[in-house]
């Protein structure tokens, strides 16, 4: 399962998509600030789109702290990019948790300041108001979008 986590990782670092998802369960549940709670097909394409959109641009990523024990794992890592909408510079520092069903990801779940993150992707707004619910509900309706478009695709 170590290497599961590892795998998703190294994925998203080099924007594969593909590899990612086969880390997921079917009945996957993700949730983090930015998209909020999503399942199945929506969680997989989520990570697909986003893979597409940062492929080819200057996109990284690392991890560490990776700690499995029997259905449950544990990461760390930073993901280093711009923000496409500001082309402001965004280095999110994030924690995430994993529960394990036959050896794939059934539930992730992403932790991160979403304040700390809207100060960097946007700036003054982000400063006054990334910090309010308000905000946070606008950007997963708008995250949550953009999945639909792409899923429409």
């Amino acid at each position: 399962m170590k290497n599961t986590i590892e795998k998703f990782y190294n994925a998203l670092n080099n924007c594969d998509g593909k590899s990612m998802v086969a880390c997921y369960h079917d009945d996957i549940i993700f949730e983090d600030p930015a998209f909020g709670i999503l399942e199945g097909e929506r969680a997989k394409a989520m990570w697909l789109m986003l893979c597409e959109t940062q492929k080819n641009k200057a996109f990284n990523v690392e991890f560490c702290n990776v700690e499995v024990k029997e259905n449950k794992g544990s990461a760390d890592w930073e993901a280093i990019y711009t923000f496409s909408k500001t082309g402001r510079k965004v280095h999110n520092k994030i924690n995430a948790s994993f529960v394990f069903k036959d050896d794939l990801i059934i539930k992730h779940t992403d932790e991160f300041n979403l304040h700390k993150w809207a100060k960097q992707a946007m700036g003054i707004k982000g400063i006054f108001f990334g910090g309010l619910q308000i905000f946070k509900t606008k950007l997963q309706n708008q995250t949550n979008v953009l999945l639909d478009n792409y899923l429409k695709k």
